[in-house]
């Protein structure tokens, strides 16, 4: 299964691409789906933005993505990097007090904010001091009445954009009148970008959402959890990289990264992935596999006596089949987790003692017993070892992927 999302560029007034509208879609067909507009955002965010990455924000651009009241009230963009982002407030939002609050507590935040489809609504007034852009949409409000209202507020700090640019002469109109950006079918129609899509197991959400309705939260529980689910696992590695600047340590264990997030982090994260979840047709071997060869690198180094971290091993071997999971080269999708360093070299050049621990598995589940054999003595372990850590490995990764992939 796949995940899209439409790319519009947006122009400045010498008509350079200074970031792009990412808008929701379920299919290859570029509209916008019959879908609440709250399940559209947390799916955008959880689908595109965070788990496949925000390659067009890597180039200085930001992302403008729309948030409609509860998504905001809720905070939900604390989940994003405050600098690669600009937060459009959907037009069909309510300017409540509950709403102010929010967008105030974000702009302290330092997130950037923009009225999308305004309407000169004078209800929107007070929002005005937080807004940095302002999108007036010309097919609706018609050009006239849009550029006379930019030329009756220019002392507004916000800028003013305009939306629904069709002709050249819309876009000379609006330039004239002061517009600072332009989007529409003029310049560029959106562009559906797809992916393979990542998203947790049903079970798996439901028990977080169980798990973090203590207080306080018990992190061995929801570890135990996690490390049970490829896909909800890259995942928060993902958006620990996301909410954190810059991490002091690189990540070596699932437990280190919930420990980063904190409770409250920890809650919107699961709370966001429970909305945007939606049934996906995995491919349940690949996931199996996966547990079956963290499970096994964590029992060699339990039983063997390898010298290496039970929680490392477990890392590498869980993510050594994330590149066929997502469609996606491993060092492209290891770029946007801080993993530690020689966890990541191993799963890249199978360099070092974990690296070794992984060729073990790549011979055994191929049935190279002379290169298995050959690791096993340079690592110090018994064959018998690697066999009795298969076994147990298999026996472990079948109840859980009975448990996770039950309907």
């Amino acid at each position: 299964m796949y995940s899209y999302v439409a790319c519009q560029p947006i122009f400045n007034r010498k008509q350079q691409t200074i970031g792009y509208e990412l808008l929701f879609r379920d299919g290859e067909s570029n509209a916008f789906p019959n879908i609440d507009a709250n399940e559209a955002t947390c799916r955008l965010v959880m689908e595109n933005y965070m788990a496949i990455g925000d390659n067009r924000s890597y180039k200085g651009q930001r992302n403008f993505i729309n948030f409609p009241d509860h998504c905001l009230i809720e905070l939900m963009p604390l989940l994003l990097p405050k600098d690669k982002v600009v937060i459009e407030i959907l037009e069909s939002c309510s300017p409540s007090d509950e709403l102010l609050q929010a967008v105030k507590h974000l702009h302290q935040k330092g997130y950037v904010f923009a009225l999308d489809d305004f309407d000169c609504c004078p209800e929107w007034h007070r929002f005005l001091p937080y807004i940095s852009v302002i999108k007036l949409d010309l097919l609706a409000l018609g050009v006239e009445a849009s550029c006379q209202y930019v030329l009756d507020n220019q002392h507004l700090k916000a800028k003013f954009l305009a939306e629904k640019v069709e002709t050249y002469e819309d876009y000379t109109k609006a330039q004239a009148a002061g517009f600072h950006l332009f989007q529409g079918y003029f310049f560029s129609k959106p562009e559906v970008l797809k992916s393979r899509k990542v998203a947790p197991s049903e079970l798996t959400t439901v028990q977080l959402l169980h798990e973090i309705a203590h207080d306080p939260v018990d992190f061995t529980r929801i570890e135990n959890i996690v490390s049970r689910d490829v896909s909800l696992s890259y995942l928060l590695l993902r958006y620990v990289n996301t909410v954190t600047k810059r991490l002091r340590t690189p990540i070596s264990s699932f437990r280190q990264a919930l420990v980063y997030l904190g409770e409250d982090n920890l809650r919107l994260f699961i709370g966001v992935v429970a909305t945007a979840h939606a049934a996906l047709e995995k491919p349940k071997e690949l996931y199996s596999l996966s547990l079956l060869r963290a499970k096994m690198c964590e029992l060699m180094v339990t039983k063997g006596g390898v010298g290496l971290r039970s929680e490392q091993a477990f890392l590498a071997g869980m993510f050594s089949l994330l590149d066929a999971l997502l469609d996606n080269s491993l060092d492209s999708l290891l770029d946007m987790i801080q993993l530690q360093p020689e966890i990541k070299s191993a799963l890249l050049q199978r360099n070092g003692r974990l690296g070794l621990l992984l060729d073990v598995v790549d011979a055994f589940c191929t049935a190279d017993w002379t290169r298995v054999s050959i690791c096993c003595q340079v690592l110090g372990i018994k064959e018998e070892v690697v066999h009795e850590s298969y076994l147990a490995a298999v026996e472990w990764a079948d109840k859980c992927t009975a448990v996770n992939l039950k309907r």
